[in-house]
């Protein structure tokens, strides 16, 4: 790895937070600075439209900034693509758009008002662009950068990156988690809100809870040495 990578997990609609990251990955590593966000853009938070606008915008004027999609990202499109508001992967009974994912939260953004109760996937596909509905279709589900492994959610342990199902890349727990022994890279992940982020040895969990009001943690990668950034700047954060 000849330069620093960063890394801002889960934004939820919170661009606002998304904003103050970017500065201060800008004040440690220029303008030009090398990010992976590891999905989850939308969902819970009031600025979804917001924060799909400034990654389009900056990834079309040339800034080197990976996008992943997660799990929240999907649901969205899948609204917009045929109406659906849950995942097998979804606890019984929660749906898309109950206030527990937000999914209500990023039409609004839209200017759509929508309900578990009460939707119309056809208004929704007329108020959201179709460039941002073919964007979040196309982002990828990982990026390998020399030792390191980014993806939303985590990886079937053992198992090739080819013969991983996208749809564990998105959504998986269970079976990673737990998983203690080493991966052929240090996993760099989000999706499974913590309190803060914490360094698990064979595995980093970024994800602060941003959607659940607290803070968004970008982090600086040299090698598989990562720090978080601060207003005081660099804080190690190790196993």
């Amino acid at each position: 790895m000849t330069r620093p990578i960063y890394a801002i997990p889960d934004i939820h609609g919170q661009d606002d937070l998304l904003e103050a990251a970017l500065d201060r990955v800008e004040r440690d590593g220029g303008a030009g600075a090398c990010i992976v966000f590891l999905g989850d853009l939308v969902d819970r938070g009031a600025g979804s439209r917001t924060v799909i606008e400034r990654l389009m915008t900056a990834q079309a004027e040339g800034r080197d900034w990976t996008v992943l999609r997660g799990n929240h990202d999907q649901l969205f499109v899948d609204f917009l693509d045929h109406g659906g508001t849950g995942s097998p992967r979804m606890r019984a009974g929660l749906t898309w758009l109950n206030e527990r994912l937000g999914g209500a939260q990023t039409l609004a953004s839209y200017g759509v008002s929508a309900s578990e109760a009460l939707h119309d996937p056809a208004v929704a596909r007329a108020a959201v662009p179709r460039g941002h509905r073919d964007w979040l279709a196309g982002l990828p589900l990982w990026q390998e950068v020399g030792d390191l492994l980014f993806v939303h959610a985590g990886i079937r342990p053992g198992l090739p990156m080819r013969m991983q199902d996208p749809s564990d890349l998105m959504w998986i727990r269970e079976g990673f988690l737990e998983h203690e022994a080493p991966h052929p890279w240090l996993v760099v992940h989000g999706h499974t809100a913590l309190d803060v982020p914490q360094h698990f040895g064979n595995r980093i969990d970024l994800d602060g809870g941003a959607g659940y009001g607290r803070p968004l943690w970008p982090a600086v990668f040299e090698g598989q040495d990562c720090w978080l950034l601060t207003d005081r700047g660099r804080v190690p954060l190790r196993p």
